[in-house]
C-alpha cells in the first residue's frame, strides 16, 4: 500500500474542474464518457455487441483461457449517465483476472427513465439467461456505483420474482440510499474528492421523479430484507460519501444470516478498484473480487 499513491490520486481528482450548478443530462453524459475514457482496457478481451432482455449489451471474453460462469456486469453513472463503454476498463479487468466472460447491460437511464425502469432491464436480463439455460449457479451479478446498487436491487427483485439466485455478488462502492441518511453523507463531505451530497441529491431526484426513497429497491441499505441472498463482496473506499450505504447493507445482510464481506479501504476515492496502475489498492481489490467470483463459481 501507498500513501503517496493515494494522496497523488487524491490531488489529481480535486483538481479537475466542478460544477456548482446543475448542468443538462446530456452535457453530464458526454463529461462522465470523457472522464471515464481515460481508463485504459486492458488488452486480451474481446467485445462483441449483443443483446440480452430486449437491451443492447457487450459480451466480454478473454481471449485465451476462458472458465466455465458469466459475470453479469452493470455500469455506474448515478443511474442517469454511462453505458457498458464506460465500464469497460472495469469489467474487463475482472474478465481477465477470472478468466470468467461477462455480459454488461446497457439499461435504460433517468431521466427519460425513472425507477424503476433499470431494475427492470437487469431482471430481464437475468430472465433471459434463465431463459436459455445459464445455470444461475454459474452468474455473479457485479457492478460499480449505480451498477453496484442495480446489482442488490435486482437481487431483490429476482428474489421476490421466485427466480433462482445467483451465485455471487461484487458490489464497488454500490450507491444503495436514495434517502441519503447515511452519516458518511455528512461526516465525508468535502473529504470526497469526486462528489458532494447537493450534488448526489440532485441525481437522486433525477432517478426517482419524485417516488417516495423509503422503500427497498431505493434505499436497499436502510429498508430491503435480504434473506435467502447469495453472498456478497462490498467494496468501498473511506473517501466516500457512499461509504455507509455499504456499511449498513453489510448490516443487513449479517442480521439475515447472509454471507457478506465488507472490504473498506482507507484514504480512496469513489469506485477505487477502477485505478488500476495508479494506486496498489485497485490491483490488490480486484484480485480480491476475483477470488471471491471464483470461489462462488467453484473455479479452481
Amino acid at each position: 500500500m501507498s500513501r503517496e499513491q493515494r494522496q497523488a490520486l487524491n490531488a489529481t481528482l480535486r483538481a479537475a474542474p466542478q460544477e456548482d450548478a446543475p448542468v443538462p443530462v446530456d452535457q453530464m453524459r458526454q463529461g462522465f464518457a470523457h472522464f471515464m475514457s481515460r481508463f485504459p482496457v486492458p488488452e486480451g478481451v474481446r467485445r462483441t455487441p449483443t443483446t440480452l432482455g430486449g437491451r443492447g449489451a457487450v459480451r466480454v471474453e478473454p481471449r485465451v483461457g476462458e472458465r466455465p460462469g458469466l459475470i453479469l456486469y452493470l455500469h455506474g453513472g448515478s443511474f442517469a449517465l454511462g453505458s457498458p463503454e464506460t465500464a469497460m476498463a472495469l469489467t474487463a479487468h475482472l474478465v481477465l483476472r477470472t478468466g470468467v466472460p461477462a455480459v454488461s447491460v446497457d439499461y435504460r437511464l433517468a431521466p427519460e427513465h425513472p425507477f424503476p425502469a433499470a431494475i427492470n432491464d437487469c431482471l430481464s436480463a437475468y430472465r433471459d439467461l434463465l431463459d436459455h439455460d445459464v445455470d444461475p449457479a454459474g452468474i455473479v451479478f457485479a457492478g460499480d456505483s449505480a451498477g453496484g446498487g442495480l446489482a442488490v436491487t435486482t437481487t431483490i427483485a429476482a428474489r421476490d420474482a421466485g427466480l433462482p439466485m445467483p451465485a455471487g455478488i461484487v458490489a464497488f462502492s454500490p450507491g444503495l440510499d436514495q434517502t441519503r441518511t447515511g452519516a458518511s453523507m455528512t461526516s465525508k463531505e468535502g473529504v470526497d474528492p469526486l462528489f458532494t451530497r447537493a450534488g448526489m441529491e440532485r441525481m437522486s431526484a433525477l432517478y426517482r421523479d419524485g417516488q417516495n426513497p423509503e422503500q427497498p429497491l431505493l434505499a436497499p441499505a436502510v429498508y430491503a430484507d435480504l434473506t435467502g441472498f447469495p453472498p456478497m463482496l462490498l467494496q468501498v473506499g473511506t473517501n466516500e460519501l457512499l461509504l455507509d450505504d455499504a456499511v449498513r447493507l453489510a448490516d443487513r445482510a449479517r442480521a439475515a444470516e447472509t454471507d457478506v464481506i465488507l472490504d473498506v479501504v482507507a484514504g480512496v476515492p469513489h469506485v477505487f478498484p477502477a485505478f488500476v496502475g495508479l494506486i496498489d489498492e485497485a490491483d490488490e481489490a480486484i484480485d480480491r473480487a476475483a477470488l471471491f467470483i471464483k470461489q462462488r463459481l467453484r473455479i479452481a
